[in-house]
């Protein structure tokens, strides 16, 4: 009888422990504070015809294994992670600025990378905001 209650009290707080870690990924984070200098950026490449290459192509590059093909926050790394990928086509990601998007982008926040380095000409990443942006 011993047995069988410290086996179910373990069962009990494994369910939990693995219960809680699936459910981080399934709450809101801590809002991302964008200054206002970035909020209020104009992409100076809104309107460049090869954003949807190019930014395609750094975009399958350096995002596509967390964020997912689709930009659902399905790529194979994304799993790994202790936070959300988030959503590039939802309602709330496509209410953000452009300017917004490059800063995070540049800038990074947790387990997101900053890709300042990565991406260092600034038109790059415009067209990856571009791309972002068809999804």
């Amino acid at each position: 009888m011993k047995n069988q209650v410290l086996i179910t009290a373990a069962l009990f707080i494994g369910s939990f422990v693995l219960l809680s870690m699936n459910i981080s990924k399934t709450f809101v984070q801590d809002p991302w504070e964008v200054p206002a200098k970035y909020e209020k950026m104009e992409n100076p490449h809104a309107s460049n015809a090869d954003a949807e290459r190019i930014g395609r192509t750094l975009y399958a590059k350096h995002c596509k294994s967390c964020h997912g093909s689709k930009g659902k926050g399905d790529g194979p790394k994304a799993e790994g992670l202790e936070t959300s990928c988030g959503d590039f086509t939802s309602s709330s990601f496509k209410e953000q600025t452009d300017g917004s998007l490059y800063y995070k982008m540049v800038f990074g926040r947790d387990e997101m990378p900053g890709f300042d380095k990565k991406v260092p000409d600034e038109q790059d990443r415009w067209l990856i905001v571009n791309y972002l942006r068809s999804l």
